[in-house]
């Protein structure tokens, strides 16, 4: 039955579960960990309150029920301050790693945050790029070696794979050239104008968010991060649509407590969603 599921633990930064029926569809949720492991800590000052605001909390529960219906399911479980899984490893720019032979990165929240998002410090000192490459060795490539492992599995079993990438966005944004509080859509899916992705794909997401009473807006403010461009590739059978969730929809953002009867709401709109990406065939 497509309910059964095994659970294999590769890493201890992460989860995968792969059902015994398996459907052409990866759900990937790389920013609900919580945990800082011990290897980093020292290097690092972690806020509880900033860890659990600035995480994409609950998003892992919220898709509970996705192997159920066929979907494999790769779960982060290291805080996105340790190393942010959807940002491409040289996303790093000099005032984190001061001698990075070759940064791309321009912001303070790169593949390594040093900044929180309300201006914290997150790092003790700047890291040395030893460091830098010790943190992806350990946590970056081990996750994403894992997806693209599952993606290609399921692209050679079905002839294409779809992936989900499973994230949650604050309630309220700034207005593009102003400071003005924006609520912002409920669903913000992410493919990159359209580029990542089959069209009958897109339509399906956006349909199935609105049919569920949702407002819907892609790209805005997302179109997609690491994951999303990188495996993103309609023309060799990958499939890659991002999903931004609203979390005043599901969590009191403030106590970053779930909302009774909202969250178990939401999470029955998703589980419906990942049963009919399943029947899809591109």
């Amino acid at each position: 039955m497509l309910g059964q599921t095994e659970t294999r633990v590769s890493s201890p930064f992460f989860e995968l579960q792969r059902p015994v029926r398996q459907a052409p569809v990866l759900v990937e949720v790389p920013h609900s960990g919580l945990a800082v492991p011990e290897r980093v800590r020292p290097q690092m000052r972690a806020p509880l309150d900033g860890i659990m605001r600035d995480a994409d909390i609950y998003v892992d529960k919220l898709y509970a029920d996705a192997p159920a219906h066929g979907a494999t399911m790769l779960t982060a479980l290291a805080s996105r301050y340790v190393v942010d899984l959807n940002r491409a490893p040289d996303d790093v720019d000099l005032q984190t790693v001061p001698d990075h032979p070759a940064p791309r990165g321009v912001q303070p929240r790169g593949v390594v945050w040093r900044m929180t998002t309300d201006g914290r410090s997150l790092l003790r000192r700047p890291l040395t790029y030893a460091q830098l490459q010790d943190r992806l060795e350990h946590f970056h490539r081990p996750y994403h070696e894992a997806l693209r492992r599952e993606l290609t599995r399921l692209r050679a079993r079905f002839g294409y794979a779809i992936l989900i990438a499973a994230h949650s966005m604050p309630s309220v944004g700034r207005s593009l050239g102003t400071d003005r509080a924006v609520r912002r859509a409920d669903v913000v899916p992410g493919t990159r104008g359209g580029s990542t992705a089959a069209r009958p794909l897109i339509e399906l997401v956006d349909a199935h968010f609105r049919q569920s009473g949702l407002s819907v807006r892609h790209d805005d403010p997302y179109r997609g991060g690491y994951s999303t461009t990188h495996y993103g590739r309609p023309r060799e059978g990958w499939h890659a649509v991002q999903i931004e969730l609203n979390r005043a929809l599901y969590v009191d953002e403030a106590t970053s407590e779930p909302k009774s009867g909202d969250f178990e709401a939401l999470q029955a709109v998703l589980a419906r969603l990942v049963a009919r990406v399943a029947t899809l065939r591109l």
